[in-house]
């Protein structure tokens, strides 16, 4: 658990602002009449002292109050520009941004909870004391706003108006965060207080880049006050460690799911999708991956898309399953987007008519971005995050310099989508149907299977695996991913896990609404099924395939053959799909391939499972109870099937 209001509120404790007389009195001496008469627009008195403490504590030269106009975004366009955190590309209003070499990810080594004394803190994360980080961030954050401007932005985490929509100050001196909050914020500036007011509460995210220099890098920090619900990030630039409205508001929305609404909310790290069926039906999906896997082409692969990243969630009072997106654009990893895998996104990178900010790509000498996997000619040179680069380039230890690196990204509205929903601005959310978890699995689970019960589906999330990505500095090898979630969780797993089985277990949820929970690998290989190479077993064209199977089992229209580890599809179901969905053909080899269980691997990866979970502190036993029962029957499965057991051997 984590305790709200307790100790000092750090950002309060250093700008020594406590009333709105004074809050007042600071905003006349530090800002234009301009920007003075803007600010008087805002009257809920937290949020005015949050920014007034800013401007204490950081001290910057010149305060800008973005209010969501054409005029103002342009303003902070012009102002990325002049500070060199952007420049133009080629394509009218696509522009590129560097971080620091160093700096290519999410500082997970350097990111913390400040936690109070007797608090619980997620065993998958870095804590300090309150008192700790308060010296950190007087050290470090006192003053460090000199010589910039201080861009004051008012947003809501949702569509206005939502039961799960969550109001956030995004505090910056950075250009670039602010116009990125553009594009993947809804800028609610006009009736901010409002939306504070219908809520009880907001967030406050209140960051600088310092000097970006890279002997500054090992002071960087990513703080996140539970308590007060405010987050500090300092000498970075990385947008996963300063745009705070997204991973770092994120984590209050899990501690408020947890702790305030259990088994009543969810916030996760899934996509929304929606599939049209038969008829023009539509059925939604939402599914959690970890970064790096694959889930902004699942989010893509939809007939209608609202999200590639995060979901609010809720049960509605007519007993179904809800969600939106509290984003309003996408910051997707470019890797291996091409036009074969990828034909909605590539249209608006490379055609003009929509606003992009780029990230540590290649830009070749005529101002075009490049990066690995496009299927596009590969240019002699340009420059990329690492500096100029050519062809062949070698770094000081004889290895290639990489065209990109494999975690640059794109930042654009998403409502430039050939498939993007309206409903996506819907309060009232999309109704879900199925809920998907999924990793990077080489060697174990077929690419869909789906859960007996919702008890079942929940121990799919929990016991995800994936490989770690270039998303997290530092981090490599084989690891496990918890619903997809767990750098997002700040309390126990435990209480985490708890709260998905009250939710899916709530007797609000109507019976005949109910979603189907599903796990999703799209990363088997050839050699890992007894074939040559480390080629994957299907293309990313086939993950359309995999959705419309569980939109089809959703309504009830397959059967499915049973097995100890869930659902799975039969052949002449998938052949069939695949032909209608692609126009592809489904050899009944290539689905032995996909679908056998191999007994072994499945059982060594339970085994890894419950071993990690038994260092947990207060686990539903429910986790263990499903987990065992799994394992005995894969075992008497072993004994009358041998160790890999073809589907049509157990098809009734």
């Amino acid at each position: 658990m984590f305790f709200k209001n307790q100790g000092v509120d750090i950002v309060t404790e250093l700008g020594n602002i406590r009333t709105a007389e004074q809050a007042d009195s600071l905003f006349r001496t530090r800002m234009d009449a301009a920007q003075y008469n803007r600010m008087q627009k805002l009257k809920h008195p937290q949020v005015l002292l949050k920014i007034a403490n800013t401007i204490a504590m950081a001290d910057p030269d010149r305060i800008f109050v973005n209010t969501g106009t054409e005029e103002d975004r342009q303003f902070i366009r012009e102002l990325a520009l002049q500070t060199g955190e952007e420049a133009k590309l080629a394509m009218p209003d696509h522009t590129i941004h560097f971080d620091l070499k160093e700096e290519q990810g999410r500082i997970i080594d350097r990111t913390f909870y400040i936690a109070n004394p007797g608090e619980h803190v997620s065993t998958l994360a870095n804590h300090k004391n309150r008192d700790e980080a308060l010296v950190d961030i007087r050290e470090k954050m006192q003053g460090i706003m000199r010589g910039k401007t201080l861009i004051v932005g008012c947003y809501v985490r949702g569509p206005a108006g939502s039961p799960v929509s969550n109001p956030a100050l995004e505090l910056t001196s950075s250009a670039y965060v602010a116009h990125s909050a553009e594009l993947l914020y809804r800028n609610h500036f006009q009736g901010f207080d409002e939306e504070v007011a219908r809520q009880g509460h907001f967030f406050t995210n209140i960051h600088s880049q310092g000097l970006n220099r890279a002997e500054d890098l090992p002071h960087a920090r990513v703080y996140m006050d539970r308590s007060y619900w405010t987050t500090y990030s300092f000498n970075c630039t990385y947008a996963g460690n300063t745009l705070l409205l997204k991973k770092g508001n994120h984590r209050f929305c899990v501690d408020k799911a947890v702790y305030e609404n259990r088994g009543k909310e969810l916030s996760e790290h899934m996509f929304i999708t929606g599939i049209q069926g038969p008829k023009g039906r539509e059925t939604w999906i939402i599914g959690a991956a970890p970064s790096g896997c694959g889930k902004t082409t699942t989010a893509m692969a939809g007939d209608l898309f609202v999200g590639d990243d995060l979901a609010q969630v809720w049960i509605a009072a007519d007993g179904s399953v809800r969600a939106v997106n509290p984003e309003n654009g996408i910051f997707g990893i470019l890797e291996d987007v091409n036009w074969e895998g990828d034909p909605k996104l590539m249209e608006l990178l490379r055609k003009p008519g929509v606003e992009v900010i780029w990230s540590n790509v290649l830009v070749d000498d005529a101002g075009v971005p490049h990066w690995r996997g496009n299927g596009e000619p590969v240019p002699e040179s340009g420059i990329n995050f690492q500096g100029p680069w050519k062809k062949g380039m070698v770094d000081a230890k004889g290895k290639p310099v990489p065209i990109s690196h494999p975690n640059s990204r794109c930042t654009l509205r998403s409502s430039g989508l050939a498939n993007y929903s309206p409903k996506a601005q819907d309060p009232a959310g999309v109704e879900v149907r199925i809920i998907t978890y999924s990793g990077r699995d080489s060697n174990t689970m077929p690419p869909v299977w789906v859960g007996l019960t919702p008890d079942h589906g929940v121990v799919i999330g929990a016991c995800i695996v994936s490989a770690a990505t270039a998303t997290e500095v530092g981090a490599t090898g084989v690891k496990r991913a918890p619903w997809a979630n767990a750098p997002f969780i700040p309390g126990a797993l435990g209480d985490y896990m708890e709260a998905q089985f009250q939710f899916f277990n709530n007797p609000a949820i109507n019976p005949e609404k109910q979603p189907i929970m599903a796990g999703l690998n799209y990363f088997l290989t050839h050699e890992s099924r007894g074939g040559i190479g480390k080629g994957l077993l299907g293309e990313k064209r086939d993950v359309k395939v995999w959705l419309n199977w569980l939109e089809r089992l959703a309504r009830k229209e397959v059967q499915a053959i049973r097995t100890p580890i869930g659902l799975i599809p039969r052949y002449e179901d998938l052949k069939a799909l695949f032909a209608a969905i692609i126009s592809k053909p489904y050899p009944e080899d290539l689905y032995r391939c996909q679908f056998s269980l191999y007994l072994d691997h499945i059982l060594d990866r339970i085994d890894m499972q419950m071993n990690a979970y038994r260092k947990e502190i207060n686990l539903p036993p429910r986790l263990f109870e499903i987990l065992e029962a799994e394992k005995r029957e894969l075992l008497e499965w072993k004994g009358a099937h041998g160790a890999i057991v073809v589907p049509w051997e157990i098809q009734g």
